[in-house]
């Protein structure tokens, strides 16, 4: 095995929280994440140009940072751009690692890679305000993300030459959300299916790996589903429905859905895929090894009812200065607004 593609996890309790799960690159840096993939594709696909993917990670870093013309910069908490970092480069790891174990006929090759590590970069985009819009927070647009994240990649990717894989690219986008039910994304290629599973693996491992994950869920991802109508909203009667009545609330129903996501995703619809890491970790897998961790505290923390246990409060990389309060801010708004309603 390359020693280029190849290192050991590093897990201590030394783990920067925004470091990936082997504590090895900075996923809060574009520049440290571009040179971690552009090591991994360089050392399997050796002498292919990696200026395209380069182009999008640097577009992806002005798009996010609020300096691309006609956008305001990523102002989602939970969804920032540490976020989809880590995703990108969990992506380029199964990429790799699944062209390493499968055989040759089985092999996605260099074009359709690139496609789908793009896709990672920009699979998030849709939570992106643009100048001329009129609403306060780009939670707003969690139900419609993944279809927005389409438009944006559909403009941008004829830029750097991947005009023809538009039609693959904004449909397998949608195996990291929940705008579409499985069945209905269609692809001509199986390969470009498999694609489509290693990202929705790619977005679950790396979000549910970070070492801030719980607190995360607790004070970012909450703000994000109230912003979004997720927590609480109005049923088709309209009377008040609460489906996450706090952070904590939600935390508590973490194990939950950590277990039909692995039920249904990635052991169900995505194949296992996440084991395709483990070709370049000897064996192991540093995400699944950090979940079980993640689970296992939290069911502790539960078992006991000490949630002062859970204390970190890691950077937010947005565009805004204040972007927790200002979410916070925003949070509270809306549900004195739906309270006063009832």
């Amino acid at each position: 095995m390359s020693t280029a593609t190849a290192a050991r996890p590093q897990f201590s309790r030394h783990r920067r929280s925004d470091f990936d799960v082997t504590n090895t690159v900075q996923v809060s840096s574009t520049a440290a994440v571009t040179r971690a993939v552009e090591q991994l594709f360089a050392a399997e696909w050796p002498g292919e140009s990696f200026a395209p993917i380069a182009t999008a990670l640097s577009t992806f870093d002005l798009l996010f940072t609020g300096r691309l013309p006609g956008y305001k910069g990523v102002d989602t908490v939970y969804h920032d751009r540490q976020h989809t970092l880590d995703v990108v480069l969990a992506m380029a790891r199964l990429l790799v690692g699944y062209e390493q174990t499968v055989a040759s006929e089985q092999r996605l090759g260099f074009a359709r890679a690139s496609m789908g590590l793009v896709t990672a970069v920009f699979h998030d985009a849709g939570y992106i305000r643009e100048s001329a819009d009129t609403i306060k927070n780009g939670a707003e647009y969690t139900s419609s993300h993944v279809s927005r994240s389409a438009r944006f990649m559909s403009k941008f990717m004829p830029t750097i030459g991947m005009a023809n894989w538009v039609p693959v690219a904004t449909r397998i986008v949608h195996f990291t959300g929940y705008e579409l039910p499985f069945t209905a994304i269609e692809v001509d290629d199986w390969r470009d299916r498999k694609v489509g599973h290693l990202l929705g693996t790619a977005d679950l491992i790396a979000q549910m790996a970070d070492r801030c994950y719980l607190e995360k869920c607790r004070d970012r991802l909450y703000p994000e589903f109230v912003l979004a109508g997720v927590a609480t909203g109005r049923g088709d009667d309209g009377s008040l429905r609460v489906r996450y009545g706090s952070g904590l609330d939600l935390l508590r129903q973490t194990p939950e859905f950590v277990r039909q996501t692995m039920r249904e995703r990635l052991d169900g619809e995505f194949g296992a895929a996440y084991h395709f890491v483990e070709k370049l970790f000897e064996g192991q897998n540093p995400y699944m090894q950090a979940i079980q961790q993640h689970l296992a505290f939290l069911r502790q923390v539960m078992r006991t009812d000490a949630w002062p246990l859970l204390r970190r409060n890691p950077p937010c990389f947005t565009f805004d200065p204040n972007p927790l309060p200002n979410v916070r801010q925003l949070m509270l708004g809306h549900l004195r607004e739906l309270w006063g309603r009832s």
